[in-house]
């Protein structure tokens, strides 16, 4: 099967740069596919969820998962495709989890690929899948945290583990909502620099 007549040569150099980081543990090309996807990933998540933080968050989480299971990456069609549907999907659980006022309940969302998917804010309650997922996501987080500085562990515990929000956490350590954010903000970057860069610690 002849790939270039299939894909684009943006897909085939995905393809390749996906190559290199299996095969190789190239960390240069998981390095160049964050790049070339964090800002349209973290785009179409804010569109979905409508607040800056939570849509950081979500987009580290995509790549989280996304770089732990692309050795069953297929190239039957586009990494694109598949990095959109899996930060589309996590995007989704969050927002049933969350029950967001922001999306009606008729909302639906074109992926990368042109299909709509319909966002159905059901109940409180979630599914057992819906709790494998949430299981697999805090997995995911607790590989990170212990690589931090120490300053930044309780910090991203207390927001991704118990989930609270940015001013429960300033009242918690008793802290300016202004520095809560900003430390916040510098942790989620170390946290896409290890997502990037120490794949081995996934």
């Amino acid at each position: 099967m002849e790939l270039k007549k299939q894909f684009s040569e943006k897909a085939l150099e995905d393809f390749r740069l996906i190559d290199l980081a299996v095969n190789d543990r190239d960390q240069q090309a998981f390095a160049q596919l964050m790049e070339r996807y964090k800002k349209p990933v973290y785009h179409m998540i804010l569109k979905m969820v409508r607040n800056v933080d939570d849509a950081e968050d979500l987009t580290i989480e995509a790549f989280a998962k996304a770089f732990k299971n692309l050795e069953r990456f297929k190239k039957d069609y586009t990494f694109s495709t598949w990095l959109f549907r899996i930060a589309t999907n996590n995007s989704i659980d969050f927002i049933r989890k969350k029950r967001l006022d922001t999306l009606s309940l008729d909302t639906s969302y074109k992926d990368s690929d042109g299909d709509t998917i319909s966002i159905d804010v059901r109940d409180n309650e979630l599914n057992p899948q819906e709790k494998a997922i949430k299981s697999q996501k805090i997995e995911l987080i607790q590989l990170f945290v212990t690589k931090l500085p120490a300053k930044y562990q309780r910090l991203v515990k207390l927001r991704y583990f118990e989930e609270l929000s940015y001013e429960e956490i300033a009242k918690e350590l008793e802290a300016p909502l202004g520095t809560i954010k900003a430390q916040l903000h510098r942790a989620r970057e170390l946290m896409y620099d290890l997502v990037k860069n120490k794949r081995e610690h996934l």
